[in-house]
């Protein structure tokens, strides 16, 4: 078993409850997460390791509700333009180019910066799931693979392949039906997708109403607003959700309430993109559940969990005209419990005995984080990514002070994404 220590311990079992104590870890799951034990109680234990917190908080780690990792290709490369011009010039044209291959190595990169973070799972929407699943395992990580069917890639017999093959029990990886949006993606096709949710009760995941342009065009197209249209079409039929959700009109807000939907928001790429401030603060007041996405590195660029639950945060205050709307308590509940239950990770919310050990280790003792007046608040205000520690993922340390352990020396991971983008902008 591995002990850490000496910490702060925020299970999340019983809200933003911050206890003095420990947490034990023992294979893949928890064995004990709680109040510190006595020195009489612990002489009869064998430990593999020890782990002094130092005064830590050990607690679930992040969920990154949707990404696209091999998009590290396009960091710092695909800026500066609006939605639909960033996607058709210089989006979809560099992806044409790239092999599996080269996504399995571009989504390790991601990887990295995930752990970092203290992300312990990321749902992820791209276009070879295989090579990102062989990505992840390899590297040990926890991975929520999402359809990315369109019109142009991906099929509906492929994703019913993908969800009967990568939904088993006890592995890292699992598979969620999606598709891209519904601009990229033919009515027949759609109602394809519904018929394979509704032949395995399954929920749907999809890009809608990130930018002005998106709905005004469906609405020229068929009356309706992406929402309305995908309603009508049963996508909705068994939940699932709506990756942006910027442009909602209360009507679409009622059918994601009504349906179960969640709404995965995407502050950073929203600001970047310039495709506007999602409604957080209705969606909540509606009951709708929320979780928080990084988005892609070609759109955000940076895959950190701290500048997105700011913006989430900060973002809704502008927004609503109030400073006391969307509390940090909300937020971090947004990106750990809200993610868990958005990707189908019920055994990885809290730290709870039996559930998986996907914890983070957040380091206090840095200026940053002190005084202690609220220690969620300073999470969510002022931390970052300096103050992840250890990232353990079922169990196993693959981040830790600053050295990474995911079976591959981060310079090798490096080098080859260099040379995948030398060869494809440079061809």
């Amino acid at each position: 078993m591995i002990r850490i220590y000496n910490g702060k311990v925020l299970t999340l079992e019983n809200g933003m409850k911050f206890l003095d104590g420990e947490v034990w870890v023992e294979d893949s799951r928890i064995a004990y997460a709680g109040e510190k034990v006595s020195g009489q109680y612990l002489s009869g234990l064998q430990w593999e390791r020890s782990i002094d917190a130092r005064g830590g908080l050990i607690m679930p780690g992040f969920k990154n509700a949707h990404t696209h990792s091999a998009m590290t290709f396009l960091r710092s490369h695909a800026d500066d333009l609006p939605l639909l011009q960033w996607l058709n010039k210089q989006v979809f044209p560099w992806e044409a180019k790239l092999t599996p291959e080269d996504i399995y190595h571009l989504s390790k990169l991601a990887v990295m910066e995930y752990l970092t973070s203290g992300i312990t799972a990321n749902f992820d929407m791209y276009l070879t799931p295989d090579t990102i699943a062989q990505a992840s395992r390899d590297c040990g990580f926890r991975t929520v693979l999402c359809g990315a069917m369109n019109d142009f890639s991906q099929s509906v017999e492929q994703m019913e392949e993908w969800y009967q093959r990568y939904n088993q029990p006890g592995s890292l990886i699992s598979f969620q039906l999606g598709f891209h949006a519904e601009y990229t993606t033919s009515r027949e096709n759609l109602r394809c997708v519904a018929a394979l949710s509704s032949k395995y009760k399954a929920p749907v995941y999809t890009h809608s109403s990130e930018g002005q342009p998106e709905v005004l065009s469906c609405r020229e197209r068929t009356g309706m607003t992406p929402t309305a249209y995908l309603d009508s079409l049963d996508l909705f039929q068994h939940g699932g959700g709506c990756f942006h959700c910027v442009h909602m009109e209360t009507e679409d807000l009622e059918i994601l309430k009504k349906r179960g939907v969640f709404v995965i928001t995407n502050p950073a790429s929203n600001l970047k993109l310039a495709s506007g401030i999602a409604p957080v603060r209705q969606m909540m007041d509606m009951g709708i559940p929320l979780a928080i996405g990084t988005d892609g590195p070609a759109s955000n660029n940076c895959l950190d969990m701290f500048r997105e639950m700011f913006l989430v945060t900060g973002l809704s205050k502008y927004r609503e005209n109030d400073a006391s709307v969307t509390d940090a308590d909300e937020v971090l509940k947004m990106a750990t419990l809200g993610g868990a239950a958005a990707m189908g990770l019920a055994d990885c919310d809290t730290l709870s005995e039996g559930k998986q050990a996907d914890l983070i280790l957040i380091d206090v003792n840095q200026p940053n984080m002190r005084p202690f007046h609220n220690l969620t608040k300073n999470l969510v205000y002022s931390g970052s990514k300096q103050n992840v520690r250890l990232a353990m993922v079922a169990g196993n340390i693959l981040y830790e002070d600053g050295e990474f352990f995911i079976g591959e020396e981060p310079e090798r991971i490096y080098t080859k994404a260099e040379e995948i983008t030398e060869r494809i902008f440079g061809s």
